[in-house]
């Protein structure tokens, strides 16, 4: 597959985010690099998600749409790809490539209440019924699929529920569809961030951007989330938990909404 992660003008240090973000989500996809082509970038990806009509049996594969029967397929082969290397080293997007880099803790910037971290034991959950970080565990992703590329269309569309769904067509160009695949930056609790309160050399957080974005009060959030009526209980102090360990300046977008390009994927727009 080829995933859409931004256009080229936007520069390089708000693409070294997007990518770092897209190419974090490791549980259910191995990246494969990242491309430049006619103004985008792009990241050649394989999804490993099954089909939704495959039965499996006793090493037996069944189809359950048209009935066909045979040994169970193998499945694409696995490389790891891990995201934290140890210590202060991490594999991050710099410079529109894919690369190990020490990443420090800040030791300037504003102070960070001593809070807990407002998402730890939230009873937020994924469509796969997953409970906690949801926002770090799903995300949206732009297929590149033209109209006349019927197979591959298809064969998105196959996929298996919750873990690749909601697939529309925007444009002629391109598929949007929502995953469940887990980011690689979670922390041995599976809940905090890794790269909280990291920096690059160049004094840029570590942290994607895309990661500090509030989500909107009450409006697209996952089943359970802290900031939801019935994730809260009571109304929480936005303006303090900006500086818990989510980080980062309040904002009216999404982290799981957010279309890594910018505007609606799949425009009236050549590849």
């Amino acid at each position: 597959m080829l995933l859409r992660i931004g256009e080229l003008h936007e520069g390089r240090t708000s693409l070294d985010h997007e990518a770092t973000w897209l190419l974090g989500h490791t549980e259910h996809i191995t990246f494969e690099g990242l491309r430049a082509d006619e103004g985008d970038l792009y990241a050649d990806a394989v999804l490993h998600v099954p089909c939704r009509y495959l039965e499996r049996n006793d090493g037996r594969a069944r189809c359950t749409a048209h009935g066909f029967e045979g040994r169970a397929p193998r499945g694409a082969q696995r490389v790891p790809q891990p995201r934290q290397l140890g210590g202060d080293r991490f594999r991050v997007v710099d410079d529109l490539r894919l690369a190990a880099r020490g990443l420090p803790r800040s030791s300037g910037g504003l102070p960070i209440l001593a809070t807990d971290n407002p998402c730890a034991g939230a009873p937020c959950r994924t469509a796969d019924r997953v409970r906690g970080a949801a926002c770090c565990r799903d995300l949206q992703i732009e297929i590149m699929c033209t109209r006349r590329e019927r197979r591959l269309e298809a064969l998105v569309r196959a996929r298996k529920s919750p873990y690749l769904c909601k697939v529309t067509r925007p444009g002629d160009f391109s598929l949007e569809a929502e995953m469940v695949s887990a980011c690689g930056y979670l922390g041995s609790d599976r809940i905090s961030c890794t790269l909280h309160g990291r920096e690059r050399s160049d004094g840029r957080p570590a942290k994607p951007d895309l990661c500090t974005d509030w989500p909107h009060k009450d409006k697209g959030l996952h089943p359970g989330c802290v900031f939801g009526p019935a994730g809260r209980g009571q109304p929480l102090d936005r303006a303090s938990l900006v500086q818990g360990e989510r980080g980062g300046a309040s904002s009216e977008r999404h982290p799981c909404s957010h279309t890594l390009a910018g505007h609606a994927p799949g425009g009236e727009r050549p590849r």
